[in-house]
């Protein structure tokens, strides 16, 4: 498949797509109605929401213990819950490293960056970018997963907090899934991001997921365990805002899911000899590569970044804006 189709190559062999990233038309003045409800369907309805949702589905239903037996603190369900969430996370993570950098079927094509992480480098644990990759998210990650999921499940079973039944109130729960959610998770996301950018609690928390310069798959919940819980914590907002815990299941599985595919660091996936998928994610591979830029979401929904002028489309011109910013920043400190 030519790739030139997409995209161009550089002298390094770094690929960059033609298609730049810019918000979703949800906050256009004046509204462009069906723009925004045929963004927000493609949205809503798009193959991976599809996905988490069904596997949420799959897990409340065959992999998730009674609430009677939730009401109780116990090994035994716990453990349970702790072996699901790593086979998952085995599972998906595993499944994109083996296909684009194991058995590399397609080699570089669409990848952003012309090379392989690192196998030979004493910044990241074992030398290995990978085999550090992995260690965070399964000796982390998981472990941090799982304890908010434990302890929001185990205060559902004991209404410490207030659940709503679908039957009685359908309406509510589809709004707080579909516009609520995804606004919280925009706000969080950003909010948090930014946070650790700062100063110390970069080089405290933040800087183990940034060595990932050039991220692969498993780099996405590759992080410190206290970004882990500060990350993971966008779930809590269910202590104070009434809901069901499917819908924290759902919050769940997507936060600990989604980063892999924010960080395959392929712009496309090869699906045939002429087709291939686009993996939306160069919005949040140009954080990586520049760090102090896009800070919120890939998906754009809510635009934080355009709204505070931290947003990088891969432009010349957003490369001009950016240096502006950092120097004025810089004058501003002194």
């Amino acid at each position: 498949m030519d790739d030139t189709l997409y995209g161009t190559r550089d002298k390094r062999g770094d690929w960059t797509p033609n298609k730049r990233p810019k918000p979703l038309p949800v906050f256009v003045w004046p509204v462009q109605l069906r723009a925004l409800l045929r963004s927000l369907l493609a949205y809503h309805l798009s193959p991976i929401r599809a996905f988490f949702i069904l596997a949420t589905l799959i897990v409340w239903i065959y992999l998730t213990p009674s609430v009677e037996t939730m009401r109780e603190f116990s090994p035994g369900w716990i453990l349970l819950i702790l072996l699901r969430n790593a086979a998952l996370a085995l599972l998906f993570y595993g499944s994109f490293h083996v296909v684009l950098y194991i058995q590399r079927r397609q080699q570089t094509q669409f990848k952003y960056n012309s090379k392989w992480p690192d196998t030979n480098n004493t910044t990241f644990l074992f030398g290995s970018q990978n085999a550090e990759n992995v260690f965070w998210v399964m000796c982390s990650g998981v472990p941090v997963w799982t304890a908010y999921e434990v302890l929001t499940l185990w205060m559902f079973a004991n209404g410490y907090v207030q659940s709503v039944d679908f039957r009685q109130h359908p309406a509510y729960l589809v709004a707080l899934l579909l516009l609520f959610w995804p606004v919280w998770v925009g706000l969080h996301f950003y909010a948090t991001h930014r946070l650790i950018h700062m100063g110390p609690l970069y080089h405290i928390i933040h800087k183990v997921h940034h060595n990932n310069v050039n991220p692969g798959p498993w780099s996405g919940l590759s992080m410190h365990t206290f970004e882990h819980i500060i990350y993971f914590s966008v779930v809590l907002i269910f202590f104070i805002v009434p809901a069901h815990p499917l819908l924290v299941e759902f919050g769940l599985v997507a936060f600990a899911l989604g980063p892999a595919l924010g960080h395959l660091g392929f712009d496309r996936i090869v699906t045939g000899d002429k087709k291939s998928m686009s993996t939306e994610n160069y919005f949040h591979y140009l954080h990586h590569k520049y760090f102090e830029v896009n800070y919120g979401n890939s998906d754009r929904l809510i635009p934080f970044d355009y709204w505070f002028g931290t947003a990088h489309d891969g432009s010349l011109e957003a490369d001009e804006a950016m240096y502006k910013r950092m120097k004025a920043k810089k004058c501003a400190r002194g």
